[in-house]
């Protein structure tokens, strides 16, 4: 267990102020969910216990496997009062059981809940954190529950003792590879080709030397990364190839480092996405950061830049811009944009994809004067603040974990409220 998971616990003990004294001995009443998708109950003394496997209003026994002084850990093990928004998960590899996948955490419990509760933990967190109660809460983005996670990176191992390999993500609390043969959040092509892959590396020369697949998926193209640690044999490439044209799939291999990530065979269809609303096309490369999920990415643009409204007189910096996801649509409508961001890789892709978009548009339709700049945005300065010049508004999209003392008439964007923990 971590350290940073047991300061986040002994934190919760002081939020949690709900306790039951008239439950039968060793029963526990479950309070509210954590973003670990553990319950979170009170022991007649005022112990708070985390609970895997509980969800809220249920009453539940434990089987208690850690203990510290203010609070305890456990898995349950009885539950004698459901609540009503616990269903069956949709996936046979979840739960509770030895062996079970830990690539998700909330399955059993329904797909809005689970939005909820990732709210609640927000607005806890932004009080906890920042003593912050938003005036204003808009509506969650939801999309679909299933076939969203467009990113993944699968761990590969070859068990000599199974005979097999196997592919997907680690066990439930191990490092062990999960047995699973369908994954449900991944898109429904990936999922069926899990067995098809793990046949496929069964047979390569190196099966003991690939450690890691990584997808991405784009809107047309579906590219897989290759860990491999040694050069692979002319017969291996091959095989790759083979399985690459009947799964409609385009590798990409990586010997070391992601730099040295190249695409197998050159020529094939570009990995994009567009951002239809801002006539925006996007070409990545299968390891640059993107949203895990495309159709949600689609509507959090949508919303922050109705909420930025940069209009044509403004001249607008989006910090943290990556490959240019907000800033190519805040330049259809500001004056001037400027991308900053720490990784000089993601500043030379959001050049490039601000010089492409640019021939894609005629006349009026062109994009605003953008320019982008590689800098360490966690060592700010005043001086180098001012450096960038007075902006009529600013969009901040920090990465997880992260914080930034930045402040100003701004549109913020994260996943993780720890990424404003400095914001006080």
């Amino acid at each position: 267990m971590s350290k940073q998971n047991d300061a986040t616990r002994e934190e919760q003990t002081q939020e949690v102020i709900l306790g039951r004294s008239d439950l039968p001995t060793g029963w526990l009443y479950i309070d509210a969910l954590d973003m670990e998708a553990q319950g979170i109950a009170r022991r007649p003394d005022g112990k708070v216990v985390f609970v895997e496997g509980a969800l809220p209003f249920e009453m539940v026994t434990v089987n208690v496997h850690r203990k510290k002084n203010n609070w305890e850990a456990g898995v349950v093990t009885a539950v004698h009062r459901e609540s009503s928004q616990r269903v069956k998960p949709g996936c046979p590899h979840f739960g509770l059981h030895a062996g079970a996948c830990g690539g998700c955490k909330m399955q059993h419990l329904e797909a809005s809940a689970q939005v909820a509760v990732k709210q609640r933990v927000l607005e806890d967190n932004l009080w906890h954190l920042g003593k912050v109660k938003p005036e204003n809460l808009l509506r969650p983005m939801e999309g679909p529950a299933w076939g969203y996670r467009y990113r993944a990176r699968m761990s590969v191992r070859y068990v000599h003792k199974k005979g097999e390999v196997l592919i997907g993500f680690h066990e439930r609390k191990s490092r062990y590879v999960a047995d699973i043969k369908t994954c449900r959040v991944l898109p429904p092509k990936i999922s069926a080709l899990l067995l098809p892959l793990r046949e496929l590396i069964f047979g390569m020369d190196a099966r003991e030397t690939v450690p890691q697949i990584e997808l991405a998926q784009g809107d047309t193209v579906t590219a897989l990364v290759l860990r491999h640690l040694e050069p692979l044999s002319t017969a291996d490439e091959e095989r790759l190839r083979a399985f690459a044209s009947l799964h409609d799939v385009q590798w990409w291999l990586q010997i070391k480092g992601p730099d040295t990530v190249k695409i197998m065979d050159e020529g094939g269809i570009e990995l994009s996405y567009d951002l239809p609303d801002f006539g925006v096309h996007m070409p990545f490369k299968p390891t640059d950061f993107t949203q895990v999920n495309p159709h949600i990415n689609r509507v959090l643009v949508t919303r922050a830049l109705r909420l930025l409204k940069p209009e044509a007189h403004e001249r607008v910096i989006d910090w943290f811009c990556g490959l240019g996801n907000f800033t190519l649509p805040i330049a259809t409508t500001a004056k001037e944009v400027v991308g900053i961001e720490g990784s000089e890789t993601l500043v030379a892709r959001s050049r490039e994809n601000y010089e492409y978009n640019q021939t894609l548009r005629e006349g009026n339709k062109r994009l605003a004067p953008t320019s982008f700049i590689a800098r360490n945005l966690f060592e700010m300065t005043p001086e180098m603040l001012m450096a960038d010049g007075v902006a009529d508004k600013w969009l901040i999209d920090p990465p997880r974990p992260s914080s930034i003392s930045l402040v100003c008439n701004s549109t913020s964007v994260n996943c993780s409220p720890r990424s404003y923990e400095d914001l006080k």
